[in-house]
């Protein structure tokens, strides 16, 4: 990553399937087309400098490979079969984030100059793994 700090949004999705509705909710009206539908399932935030200890944040090394884990609170949720699973990731969520300048500052003391741009490569190969570990229940 080319700054000192970023965030990490991470979220599950089960995608339905071409073909899928969803009954009528009342009588006489047609099924709801659901084909490609995206239903969030599970998203969480964590703010980078955060990603070792909240008591003691750590800023980012310039293009400096690091481990970065969020974890996401578990929910009871059926994939059904032809549905897919869709994982995404991403750095802002703003509105619902505030906006982080993706330096390792005070983001409440932030000025509008302090707000930079920042290229994050998530590696995903043999020397530097990604993975998601979901639980399976039967």
């Amino acid at each position: 990553m080319t700054g000192s700090d970023a965030d990490f949004i991470v979220k599950v999705i089960d995608v339905w399937p071409v073909g899928s509705t969803m009954p009528a909710v009342r009588e006489g009206e047609k099924p709801v087309d659901m084909s490609g539908y995206q239903q969030m399932v599970r998203a969480e935030v964590l703010r980078g400098k955060f990603r070792n200890s909240f008591s003691e944040p750590e800023p980012f090394g310039k293009d400096k490979i690091e481990k970065v884990t969020v974890k996401l609170n578990e929910v009871a949720h059926t994939f059904k079969k032809g549905h897919r699973i869709m994982v995404q990731v991403q750095s802002s969520w703003f509105p619902l984030v505030d906006r982080n300048p993706q330096k390792f500052i005070n983001i409440f003391e932030a000025g509008e100059s302090d707000f930079q741009k920042s290229k994050i490569t998530i590696h995903h190969n043999a020397k530097h793994p990604s993975r998601i570990t979901l639980p399976v229940m039967h």
